[in-house]
């Protein structure tokens, strides 16, 4: 028996990177996954399944409402409920300038849609359904480029900083209704997102760890696992670091 034994947890951008780690490690624990993303690489799917675990895979940008409206069906079609959103989906502009100046309408449009866009629209989809099955929760992934803003990264910070203030408001909205709402604040964390950094650029973002290394897609996981668990009940409203204590370094590289 899992301690996650008969819950249906919605995991966006599920295929590879933070999200990745997420369903296998509700999976792990006994829950029914379905992976909402645009990717249709089947090897989260594929490894769940193949160690015993029940999951499904929906195509979803997103950004549209149709998409999350449509993946929110299957699930309960599927499953019978959601009791859980891990709002996981996100990018980065790493191939253009992204400063104030420099920062193009569609590379802004493009993160925001995505990083911001994509957190409400998912929360809105699966919000009605928990209202009316008695509760639920939510975690969104923002990011510490929320808490430091981060050089180069102007609409990434923007995005991430509003999925806070997204997701406090939402908090104090749904808690009557035994929805819970939290963000995690990850590092730099060592997935695919990375592949277009220079080496030098990896050392960098290391070195700005306390722990002087990248964080692991599993270590994001383990915190959504706590808010999902029993252990996250009286919890809602909250902004988690999880960065190797570079929130707490006076240097932001």
């Amino acid at each position: 028996m899992g301690r996650f034994d008969g819950k249906v947890a919605l995991i966006s951008g599920g295929v590879q990177g933070i999200g990745q780690a997420c369903a296998r490690r509700m999976a792990e624990e006994g829950a029914k996954v379905v992976i909402a993303d645009l990717q249709q690489d089947t090897a989260t799917l594929d490894s769940i399944t193949a160690a015993g675990g029940e999951a499904i895979q929906v195509k979803v940008d997103v950004r549209v409402r149709e998409d999350w409206n449509s993946a929110v069906q299957e699930a309960i079609s599927t499953y019978g409920r959601i009791d859980w959103l891990g709002n996981v989906a996100g990018v980065v502009n790493m191939k253009s300038p992204d400063t104030v100046v420099e920062l193009t309408d569609e590379g802004w449009d493009y993160v925001i849609d995505t990083d911001l866009r994509g957190v409400w629209l998912g929360m809105q989809a699966v919000i009605p359904h928990m209202q009316s099955n008695g509760g639920g929760k939510i975690v969104n992934i923002s990011s510490l480029a929320a808490l430091k803003g981060l050089e180069g990264l102007a609409a990434y910070s923007a995005a991430k900083a509003g999925v806070i203030g997204l997701t406090q408001q939402a908090a104090l909205n749904y808690a009557p209704d035994n929805i819970l709402i939290n963000a995690i604040c990850p590092g730099t964390i060592d997935t695919p997102i990375l592949a277009d950094i220079t080496p030098e650029m990896k050392k960098q973002n290391e070195n700005s760890h306390m722990i002087k290394r990248l964080g692991r897609p599993e270590e994001i996981a383990g915190k959504m696992a706590y808010f999902f668990s029993d252990d996250g009940n009286f919890s809602t409203g909250l902004t988690e670091s999880v960065d190797g204590g570079w929130s707490i370094n006076g240097r932001n590289y």
